[in-house]
């Protein structure tokens, strides 16, 4: 049940007698509290970097590092398409998607044989 109905449900509980004003009014709060706990246990675990590394596969080394901040995710990703518009069955609109909706961890994992390069962007 949303908070709204069990509001709804509440003032209506009050309106039939069913409960005091004063007994609504601590259920209202209780409703207040818990969805404040919620919502700030979400922007903790909140991710806050989108990272990139690309790894030239023969030598190990490192050739791309970049810390993106997550605010600024769809403008690092429109960027990056440019530089690899030929990556096939990545749907970067799915990406960004997926990353606004709290996914965390490796989201992408490529190797380009052609080119010697591992791709690697990650959400933490």
């Amino acid at each position: 049940m949303t908070t709204t109905e069990e509001r709804m449900q509440i003032l209506k509980m009050i309106e039939s007698g069913q409960i005091s004003a004063e007994e609504g009014a601590r259920l209202l709060q209780a409703i207040e509290d818990t969805s404040q706990k919620e919502q700030a246990s979400k922007s903790e675990h909140a991710p806050r970097w989108f990272r990139v590394r690309v790894t030239d596969m023969r030598t190990g080394k490192t050739k791309v590092n970049v810390n993106i901040p997550i605010s600024l995710v769809n403008v690092g990703m429109r960027m990056g398409a440019r530089f690899a518009p030929e990556v096939e069955g990545l749907n970067l609109d799915q990406v960004i998607q997926a990353v606004k909706q709290g996914a965390q961890g490796k989201v992408i994992d490529v190797e380009d044989e052609e080119d010697g390069e591992h791709v690697e962007i990650y959400v933490e």
